[in-house]
């Protein structure tokens, strides 16, 4: 019996040898892991990326891989842009364009957020102006343009119009929409101190609908670059539209993406410009 008994306290396991086991179980780090799904790009990545595009892009110029005819090399799309500048077209036609954009855009602006303030805050607002909106926002408003005409006659007033049309509905719908996605319970909490109207708009409303309105711009100042070169393109002299259309009839492909490209820097300084709106309104968050 002794022998039995020393043998099965032999194969019984001990408390001594599992304490530094779940010791070490319970103090081990564990990793990290809510990053929230924060986007992080590189910082030279996009401009290594493009710079490597255009060397592939003026290498199969250079040797002949593409016809130069249909698509230029940037160096001979640079060389086109010089040239603009400094016979003046370049700032003759950019100056018509950047004054269509921004007359169109800020008359639309203004228009559509206190169209969407209207819509958000009133009921009698929402039940009409959602209406209109739904009915007429999904129209092509180039399409328009004929008609605009035949209001306003020929001149700049059609071609700032279309534009602010443009700008109108799109600003409107992001303004009204930011005014819903703010959170009840700051105004119920507002109301129940017995703050004003007019505060609790100027202090809650806003500042809640506020990212909501940023986006909108960004959305709208494509919009209207885009109505712009296709107003310009139906019936201007000047703009860079009328200029991308004439050389394009005119087979001058080098200053056709010269007016491209031009098109773009101005829409990525627009982007820029909403970029630093954004930060120095939205530091809060």
């Amino acid at each position: 019996m002794p022998s039995a008994r020393s043998s099965m306290l032999d194969r019984a396991p001990t408390s001594k040898t599992s304490e530094p086991t779940d010791r070490e179980t319970a103090t081990r780090p564990v990793a990290f892991r809510g990053a929230g799904f924060m986007p992080k790009a590189g910082r030279y990545s996009g401009w290594i990326a493009l710079a490597l595009a255009l060397g592939l892009w003026q290498l199969a110029g250079s040797t002949r891989l593409v016809n130069p005819l249909f698509l230029p090399p940037p160096t001979a799309i640079a060389r086109a842009m010089w040239q603009l500048a400094i016979s003046g077209a370049l700032w003759q036609h950019l100056a018509y364009s950047i004054m269509r954009i921004g007359i169109g855009w800020i008359l639309g602006t203004i228009a559509g957020v206190i169209t969407g303030f209207a819509i958000g805050l009133s009921n009698l607002a929402r039940g009409v102006g959602i209406t209109f909106i739904s009915a007429l926002f999904p129209i092509p408003k180039i399409a328009l343009l004929p008609l605009l005409i035949l209001w306003l006659g020929i001149g700049e007033e059609p071609k700032i119009a279309t534009i602010a049309l443009g700008v109108f509905f799109s600003t409107a719908i992001s303004v009204y929409s930011g005014v819903d996605n703010v959170p009840r319970n700051l105004i119920r909490m507002a109301q129940s101190f017995n703050v004003p109207f007019h505060a609790i708009v100027r202090r809650v409303i806003w500042p809640g609908a506020l990212p909501s309105i940023l986006a909108g711009f960004r959305i709208t100042a494509s919009v209207a670059l885009l109505l712009v070169v296709s107003a310009e393109m139906i019936g201007a002299e000047y703009g860079i539209g009328a200029f991308v259309l004439q050389a394009g009839n005119l087979m001058q492909t080098d200053q056709l993406l010269a007016g491209v490209v031009i098109l773009s820097l101005f829409g990525l300084a627009v982007g820029k410009l909403i970029n630093l709106l954004e930060t120095r309104l939205l530091h809060w968050r």
